[in-house]
């Protein structure tokens, strides 16, 4: 069969628009495919512009989503579907969302996909019983039907390598980047259980790994030093033992490339290990902070200190190693001031650079699922759920003071200040990275400009509520609010709206606001 992948683009630019990275899965499922003697052809649309011709072509058509993906996919999958093609949806929204995603394609593969893609496509190809694959759903009679997930695990050790050639445009064999980024997974999973994220609902809280050295042998097809590897691991150094041995076989190979890698920031407190990944060239971590309110480190499950980030960033410190920081701004315990408090924190750890995201309600998380029970989401436009948007009504301040604490944030830590400091220590890399994300700050608020005055609205009538007491009439008032909110987000996408076959008409220019 004729089978194209896509991995559709993210409605808004963010600081990691610089580097063009693709998400592996929809790539180890096009190589798996491939190996099964199919013609296949992945398209990374942050990447290369969709190929249409080819992709009407296809005799099958896989779409990945995540949540804020999810809008984009179905556009896509509702017009291949229309010209009799068909369509299968994949990823972790529509595993949570598997009767939404129905309602634009043929077929949902809910959880992992590398064993049930394959037996998909072969009773597709073969007319079987679609009964037989674990993890589809689909419309039969009318009715939903949801095939039980199968709940063995994969072994990573039996998945082939992705082979990143498969992306369409070649940009891993043309030199169109200075840099190129290559994804490595060395592990899936996570031991964790923080509320907001859906790593574990998706593949677990089991950490399973790839061996050693088959990760090596992947290492060395990528020993140049023009090229970045980045670890797709959630948590690069889950298991300290196994992570210090990789590190050392890398450092025996004397790669040329460097590295950068998730991890908690408790990694930083292993001296020996953070000296193995400065040896090794592992150059940027990225680590999820999260907060400085001790209240909203508990109240996310995050099993994690104050003390905790204070040893951990020093240790990064000591050997090197730039930092990453991202936190959360949004959980129930969080103030104005508290908010301050962690731009101030990250200002003081001098961190190379940092995302304030704001805290986002992913299906399939708890704080989805709380959330949804309060009532309190007023957003349900998937393209919003990108961690820059306030799509819910937070306790203790208002989704307007919520959103402007995180604009200021990125103003305050990506300064002019900023950049003079980093041209004093020659850090030029750290200009141009600091330039350019205060510029898209700035960006992003003139791009949202209807999205932000949703917010104000949002902000005077919760002052109306609370000068006049609606006591009775709170629940009715908040309900129109929310309503005039849902219609205003549908304005604010349809003013960039897509066409039949995806190219995406200029947004609308726009004022910005930084008060």
């Amino acid at each position: 069969m004729k089978i194209t992948l896509i991995e559709p683009k993210s409605p808004d630019s963010h600081i990691f628009s610089l580097y063009a990275l693709p998400r592996l899965g929809t790539i180890l499922l096009g190589t798996i495919l491939r190996d099964e003697g199919h013609d296949v052809c992945v398209m990374v649309e942050s990447i290369e512009e969709i190929g249409w011709d080819a992709v009407l072509g296809s005799d099958l058509v896989g779409i990945s989503t995540t949540t804020s993906t999810a809008p984009r996919a179905y556009e896509m999958a509702a017009a291949v579907k229309y010209l009799g093609i068909p369509t299968v949806l994949g990823g972790p929204h529509v595993t949570f969302m598997s009767d939404e995603g129905l309602k634009y394609a043929d077929y949902v593969i809910r959880g992992e996909a590398e064993r049930s893609l394959p037996l998909f496509v072969d009773v597709l190809a073969e007319g079987g019983d679609m009964g037989s694959v674990p993890g589809l759903s689909y419309v039969r009679g009318g009715k939903v039907v949801n095939n039980p997930i199968d709940g063995s695990f994969i072994d990573l050790n039996d998945l082939p390598e992705p082979d990143i050639t498969l992306i369409a445009g070649g940009m891993f064999k043309k030199r169109k980047w200075t840099n190129r980024v290559i994804p490595i997974q060395t592990s899936r999973g996570c031991p964790y259980n923080c509320t907001f994220c859906s790593v574990t609902r998706m593949f677990g809280r089991r950490m399973r790994y790839r061996d050693v050295d088959a990760v090596i042998e992947d290492l060395r097809k990528y020993d140049d030093k023009k090229n970045s590897v980045f670890f797709y691991d959630d948590n690069f150094a889950a298991d300290p033992r196994r992570t210090k041995d990789l590190l050392r076989k890398m450092i025996a190979q004397r790669f040329s490339f460097v590295s950068s890698a998730q991890v908690r920031v408790d990694a930083g407190k292993d001296r020996e290990l953070v000296g193995l990944m400065r040896e090794a060239g592992l150059k940027t971590v990225f680590v999820g902070l999260e907060s400085t309110n001790t209240e909203s480190l508990s109240c996310m499950n995050k099993k994690q200190t104050m003390d905790d980030m204070e040893e951990g960033l020093s240790g990064f410190a000591e050997f090197g190693i730039d930092v990453h920081g991202m936190f959360i701004f949004g959980f129930d315990t969080d103030t104005k001031k508290s908010l301050r408090d962690t731009v101030t924190f990250a200002k003081r750890h001098l961190l190379d650079s940092v995302q304030f995201l704001v805290l986002t309600p992913m299906p399939g998380t708890p704080v989805y699922r709380d959330l949804e029970k309060d009532g309190r989401i007023i957003i349900k436009d998937w393209s919003f759920y990108d961690g820059h948007h306030v799509v819910f009504t937070p306790k203790l301040v208002s989704p307007y003071q919520l959103q402007k604490a995180q604009i200021r944030g990125h103003l305050r830590f990506y300064s002019f200040r900023e950049v003079i400091r980093r041209l004093n220590n020659f850090d030029f890399f750290g200009v141009m990275l600091t330039a350019y994300a205060k510029r898209l700050s700035r960006s992003w608020v003139r791009e949202n400009r209807i999205y932000l005055r949703a917010m104000k609205l949002i902000q005077s009538t919760e002052d109306y509520i609370v000068s006049i007491d609606l006591k009775r009439t709170t629940g009715d008032v908040r309900k129109a609010v929310s309503d005039a909110i849902a219609r205003a987000a549908g304005s604010i996408r349809e003013i960039g709206k897509s066409d039949t076959l995806g190219h995406t008409a200029p947004k609308e220019g726009a004022r910005g606001i930084s008060d």
